[in-house]
């Protein structure tokens, strides 16, 4: 009995240890330019170990453009062991001085998919000249505005292995690019968010199901907007709202998520 206890202490403990030691890889990172008339400002982080073709990630950055919080989610993934690149939608020097402006910055591309979707290929196409990316297996992933971003890259019929949006838009403009997209998708959504109205909800699940997408819809219960941003306040009633537990349960879904689909 106590053998057997300590076998499976031992293993957990060994288990503790690889996990840890994942979290404490050191990180190379770098801001970048690319792109001519226009051009972007990219960020780039990836392991300092990394010697070989690895998985990479596309971060599309929220309503504010490419912020210090973009840079802090890129840092994270390749803490996990990926190359993660935050892409520039607005265009260098493009930064909303204020959540009017930032509304402003937004719209211009929500009402413009076409524009969007040229910007996210950019840098989709920039991240794929990394060295040691593995163009084969390679994700988009975004918050807010950047959850709408990942999803319509996806729809553009970009060769993406994954497709990740954190309280996301998920209005659905022309539902026959669902049938484009080539990955598997997750989406988190609180579950009483005021700005993503439940038609949209319901366009964009009828959109994956008749296009046969393999995806899931994750709703948490009580959460509202930009759960997974602390800066938005404790206070639902504004519509937007940071949720620990929901942040928290949506990196874990992610990062299983991540394992599967490369």
């Amino acid at each position: 009995m106590n053998k057997m206890f300590l076998k499976i202490a031992s293993v957990a403990l060994l288990g503790f240890v690889l996990a840890q030691s994942v979290f404490a890889l050191e990180i190379e990172k770098k801001n970048f330019q690319y792109g001519k008339d226009p051009e972007f400002e990219g960020y780039l982080a990836y392991p300092k170990s990394v010697s070989k073709k690895t998985p990479a990630i596309l971060v599309i950055h929220n309503w504010m453009g490419l912020t210090d919080q973009t840079r802090e989610a890129v840092d994270r993934l390749a803490g996990l062991g990926y190359i993660a690149m935050a892409a520039d939608v607005y265009g260098k020097g493009q930064r909303p001085n204020g959540f009017e402006q930032a509304g402003q910055f937004a719209t211009k591309y929500k009402t413009d998919r076409k524009l969007f979707r040229e910007r996210l290929n950019a840098a989709l196409s920039e991240l794929k000249k990394q060295k040691n990316v593995d163009t084969n297996k390679i994700a988009a992933l975004g918050y807010c505005f950047g959850g709408t971003g990942a999803i319509e890259l996806a729809r553009s019929g970009a060769d993406l292995k994954g497709i990740v949006s954190f309280h996301g838009g998920l209005d659905s403009p022309t539902p026959v690019d669902g049938q484009k997209i080539k990955g598997k998708l997750i989406a988190f959504h609180g579950a009483i968010d005021p700005f993503v109205p439940a038609k949209d909800v319901d366009a964009f699940e009828q959109e994956m199901q008749t296009a046969k997408v393999d995806y899931q819809l994750i709703k948490y219960g009580g959460v509202v907007h930009s759960f997974t941003e602390k800066a938005a306040g404790d206070d639902i009633k504004k519509g937007f709202a940071y949720n620990k537990q929901a942040d928290e349960r949506s990196f874990e879904a992610t990062k299983l998520f991540l394992k599967e689909i490369f």
